[in-house]
């Protein structure tokens, strides 16, 4: 019996890599995914609609659960080379005043880093790996998709240059993975109604170079969605020959609107910045950071309701195509790196393509509509919320009058338990 199990896992891992594999999208999840595959002896290919990469964007901070995820594919030390590495993250109100502060990723216990990094910088580091061990003939950009069917054979994908428009040839696989993030064409194909949810609250996005904030290490949530909310975070250490940092910044305001930002449009600072103006604390000038930034960004925030059909055939969806969801909480990238890996691992193990599909998405559609939920209804800055509710908006003298450093340190960990990145769910192991 044994031996007949056996024989059935080594069949199984000997159709896996015969398999062919389309990846539509060469962000984050579409790069993971292709190094995951590679790792696990799958043929991918991966076709991304811009013409060229290039380090585009602002800051991510990728927590212990992503760099737990990155780290089995081998770039984790490059990332945090790269990037700076959270001891601590900070909660102020929109006075300055403290309100809770607690240690991060290996300085809280867990097994792996919490790491700030340029977004641009970690997609050329995924970008550079998958070219090494793929081949610069697996990967191709400038390939817009455009559409897609299926048989029983596999499927065909049709493309079209990103930068000319011109159609190229179609691609078969057996399987498509899209990973074409929260605008997926695969996605809008089996959701055709299909739209984005936006609730009244636009971001704003920059960087400024100056000197380390705090300890230079640390991440901050000041103020709250209600009255004006900053998250402020260094992305880069020594900038530049003076000994400043890169910090990255957004600044959210929720109004009873629905024009909803542009997006990757430059941001005008008459939009936001008056309600920043007097925000000038003892640690911070936090107004004097936003008019020194390099470059400010407008974006809306947004998701999509969860759907609880991700596969259909051959074709699934994975990332931002499957669950795109609020940028707060920094778990965007670690749920589509945990989508990849959990993607590779069940074709690796099954030999039916379709019900591996089936089985991936039975493990992840649930786990991550929970955590797009949780950043709509109890974000990580709750605290900061709550807090307001209870003291009022003003300062306060004793805070303790109002709650707890324990019931604010509960609010925090029921927050990392919900969305899978509490310390008992990080576990030492490398996944894959």
């Amino acid at each position: 019996m044994a031996a007949a199990r056996k024989q059935n896992v080594a069949q199984d891992v000997s159709v896996a890599r015969n398999l062919n594999v389309a990846i539509v999208g060469g962000g984050i999840c579409g790069l993971a995914l292709a190094l995951n595959l590679h790792r696990r002896g799958i043929a991918a290919r991966v076709y991304e609609r811009a013409p060229e990469i290039k380090e585009l964007g602002v800051g991510i901070t990728l927590l212990p659960h992503a760099m737990r995820e990155f780290t089995a594919l081998g770039v984790g030390e490059e990332l945090l080379a790269a990037g700076i590495e959270n001891c601590e993250s900070c909660f102020f109100n929109r006075f300055g005043q403290l309100i809770y502060k607690e240690a991060r990723g290996k300085f809280a216990g867990y097994a792996f880093p919490e790491v700030g990094i340029h977004r641009g910088r970690l997609h050329t580091i995924l970008y550079d790996a998958a070219r090494k061990r793929l081949g610069d003939m697996r990967i191709k950009v400038d390939h817009e998709c455009i559409g897609l069917e299926q048989d029983e054979d596999g499927v065909t994908v049709h493309f079209k240059e990103t930068s000319l428009g011109r159609p190229l040839a179609p691609v078969h696989a057996d399987v498509v993975v899209a990973c074409d993030g929260i605008n997926s064409v695969i996605r809008k194909q089996f959701y055709p109604d299909d739209k984005i949810v936006f609730t009244g609250i636009n971001t704003w996005r920059g960087v400024t170079r100056r000197k380390p904030i705090l300890t230079g290490r640390s991440y901050m949530r000041v103020g709250s969605i209600l009255t004006g909310k900053i998250v402020i975070y260094p992305i880069v250490d020594n900038a530049d020959a003076e000994g400043n940092q890169l910090i990255n910044w957004m600044a959210e305001i929720k109004r009873d609107t629905f024009e909803a930002n542009d997006w990757n449009k430059q941001g005008d600072l008459a939009d936001f910045f008056p309600l920043y103006e007097g925000w000038r604390f003892d640690w911070l000038d936090v107004a004097q950071m936003i008019r020194d930034a390099d470059q400010i960004l407008e974006y809306p925030m947004v998701d999509k309701d969860p759907i609880e059909r991700w596969t259909f055939g051959r074709v699934t969806l994975a990332g931002d195509a499957a669950h795109p969801m609020y940028p707060r909480g920094s778990n965007g990238a670690a749920q589509a790196a945990i989508d990849a890996r959990t993607l590779a691992d069940v074709l690796q193990s099954n030999a039916d393509p379709r019900e591996a599909l089936r089985v991936y998405e039975h493990a992840r559609c649930a786990a991550a509509a929970k955590v797009v939920r949780t950043n709509r209804e109890h974000p990580p800055d709750f605290i900061n919320i709550k807090v307001e509710e209870l003291v009022g908006d003003k300062p306060f003298d004793n805070l303790d009058d109002y709650i707890t450093q324990d019931e604010l340190r509960a609010l925090s960990e029921n927050y990392k338990r919900i969305a899978g990145f509490s310390l008992a769910d990080v576990a030492p192991g490398q996944p894959g």
